[in-house]
């Protein structure tokens, strides 16, 4: 049995009433002022008995005009200009019929009077669904729709349709999140596509009137649904969608959905905007079959494992099915949250073993290796804050290079198939101490695959990491939230950013094809203005920057420079497979040199003679140049 429109049927009888109204109102107000030009042409008002007829004419009439226009179809919550048009061309076609069909069928009737009634009518009918919409639909909605955010939706293509079908479906079950989002409206670049509909929903403009048509739809939620996007267009809408002040969400990459054909599904994969998304890169694509051979069916640690960096190659490791992961971390808070995390997604399905361990503690490490026997380590455990280190350099050595030197060893002692260093872009021509700690971290690397060993060693090097415990990105959002004015070093300094998940891809990748001794390095793309950054994480809180949220420059700090650089001179650069990854070539490294050098420097460091400490890094690292600003 077919289900009753109620919706229909009420406003047929709202106009019904309104029609009526509106031809007693004019008959009775041309009774009362006659116009004395027509009184040549008989009485100007309906008769009585001729006013009902004429009522029911009008009525029929329009209410089939309002039908073949698509009139009583329209959603009344979003009526637009054009319906507005399309329900009054109804109208006074409707009415026009019914005078034609009046006056050839001999009736006295005055053209005054017909042409009274139609402005009438008109202006009624339309006034009606104006306050209509303004008023009774918002006060039908008190309590029903007040949870849901109003949403525009960025992009009116298959990924846009999936969304709306899934809110849809949504509708009848109370607790699917879907039922949080109200769609209101559909922005698309697509010319053709302007003033049409979407599964009901008007596409009311292009992106470049996201600001505009936010403030007018009164949208709280932005959902960016164009997952095949390129990265430049990427980054201009998601700008103009940061100038809204409304939240926004997205839809990820096309390459990183996951949809089945069978029931494809979309929202649950839509997540919040981060900073990343503003800067209009792609995330790399990196080989899963060669990793998945890397890693699957084998013991795997990770030192560091709880941090930013080690807690991702955790996640994606588990991924491939490893025999074991084994957590190895100095910091029992971090290494908790991510075996509570992997504890839930995995149940027991996951062979994992977390640990509470220092990296410089050689006599830990090395009961850790000959229990366990990792045929992969993946070391990511250091000291990274920059400023930090500058007012602590021994204690960066002790864990930095002598962490590094204590895990190189074990892995060459109980024949550790691969070993992969995190390094930084700031090993490169060092200009502070945490930088030229990991530049001698990757000589030690070096130097193992140098001496000849079982173990493969390879080094992978990339920029800072958004949203790593050490990224900028902690620190605004905290002085935003705060109320306080954002601090960048200085106006012109910039850096090489990717995301976490795309650093841990490259590590992965590169111990997947590593033979020993690289340095694998990813181009990250154009660098990114840290003042940008600040802009659009201002924006993306519903603020202004420079009027809502202050941004105070307050110098360069302790070790840091303007620029960095991902490859030193002498390295330059092999292709890969992958052409966002490059090798930079083994730099040769003198062994006794070396040794020697190290035994000094960890003697001195073990003193915590700072100064001393500096001035022996200044001695191994000829690239560094120390600058205390």
């Amino acid at each position: 049995m077919k289900k009753v429109n109620f919706r229909k049927i009420f406003l047929m009888i709202a106009d019904a009433v309104i029609i009526a109204l509106s031809s007693l109102v004019s008959n009775a107000l041309l009774s009362l002022f006659e116009v004395l030009a027509f009184e040549k042409t008989g009485v100007i008002a309906v008769t009585s008995s001729r006013l009902f007829w004429i009522v029911g004419m009008n009525a029929m009439f329009c209410f089939f005009m309002l039908f073949v226009l698509g009139s009583y179809n329209i959603v009344w919550r979003e009526l637009n200009k054009r319906d507005y048009m399309l329900v009054g061309a109804a109208t006074v076609i409707g009415l026009t019929l019914s005078a034609l069909f009046s006056l050839f069928s001999d009736h006295e009737e005055t053209l005054v009077y017909y042409f009274f009634n139609l402005i009438l009518t008109t202006a009624a009918i339309l006034g009606f669904r104006a306050i209509f919409k303004r008023t009774f639909i918002d006060l039908v909605n008190v309590g029903i729709d007040e949870n849901r955010e109003r949403t525009l939706i960025v992009g009116a293509g298959r990924a846009a349709q999936m969304i709306l079908r899934e809110i849809k479906n949504a509708s009848a079950d109370p607790n699917n999140p879907s039922n949080a989002i109200l769609p209101i409206c559909l922005v698309d670049d697509d010319a053709s596509k302007f003033n049409t509909k979407l599964m009901g929903l008007d596409i009311v403009g292009t992106t470049k009137d996201i600001p505009v048509i936010c403030k007018q739809y009164r949208i709280q939620l932005i959902l960016f649904a164009i997952p095949s996007c390129d990265e430049s267009d990427r980054k201009r809408i998601m700008e103009l969608c940061s100038q809204s002040g409304c939240r926004i969400k997205t839809v990820p990459y096309l390459s990183q959905l996951f949809l089945d054909d069978d029931s494809p599904e979309i929202m649950s994969q839509v997540k919040d905007i981060k900073i990343e998304d503003l800067l209009g890169r792609e995330p790399i694509r990196f080989d899963k079959t060669k990793i998945r051979e890397f890693i699957g069916g084998k013991v795997c640690m990770v030192t560091g494992g709880g941090g930013s960096i080690g807690s991702e190659l955790v996640r994606q490791i588990a991924r491939y099915h490893p025999k074991q992961i084994v957590i190895v971390d100095i910091y029992e808070n971090n290494a908790y949250d991510i075996q509570q995390e992997l504890y839930i997604e995995y149940e027991d399905k996951l062979n994992l073993v977390t640990l509470i361990a220092s990296v410089r503690d050689r006599d830990k490490m090395e009961q850790i290796f000959s229990e366990y026997k990792p045929q992969v380590v993946f070391h990511a455990a250091a000291h990274k804050h920059v400023p930090l280190m500058e007012t602590s350099p021994a204690e960066a050595v002790k864990n930095n290079i002598f962490g590094t030197w204590n895990m190189v060893t074990l892995a060459e002692k109980y024949k550790t198939e691969k070993f992969v260093m995190i390094s930084t872009d700031k090993a490169v021509n060092p200009t502070n101490v945490m930088g030229a700690t990991k530049r001698c971290c990757e000589m030690i690397v070096q130097y193992m695959s140098q001496k000849g060993s079982d173990t493969e060693y390879v080094t992978t090097r990339f920029g800072n990491v958004l949203g790593s415990n050490g990224s900028v990105i902690p620190l605004f959002r905290r002085q935003i939230e705060a109320g306080k004015p954002v601090t960048v070093t200085h106006p012109d300094i910039i850096r090489y950013f990717m995301t976490i998940p795309e650093a841990v891809s490259l590590v992965l990748e590169a111990g997947a094809i590593a033979r020993g001794g690289e340095i694998f390095v990813l181009d990250m793309g154009d660098p990114v203005k840290i003042t940008t950054l600040a802009e659009n994480l201002i924006r993306m809180y519903g603020k202004v920057p420079y009027r809502d949220v202050e941004i105070k420059f307050t110098g360069l700090r302790p070790g840091e420079k303007l620029f960095e650089e991902l490859l030193m001179d002498e390295e330059g650069l092999q292709s890969t497979e992958n052409k966002k990854i490059f090798i930079g070539n083994q730099i040769t490294i003198d062994p006794d040199k070396l040794t020697v050098q190290l035994d000094e420097l960890h003697q001195v460091a073990e003193r915590n003679d700072n100064e001393a400490t500096v001035k022996k890094l200044e001695e191994m690292v000829e690239t560094f140049h120390h600058n205390v600003n």
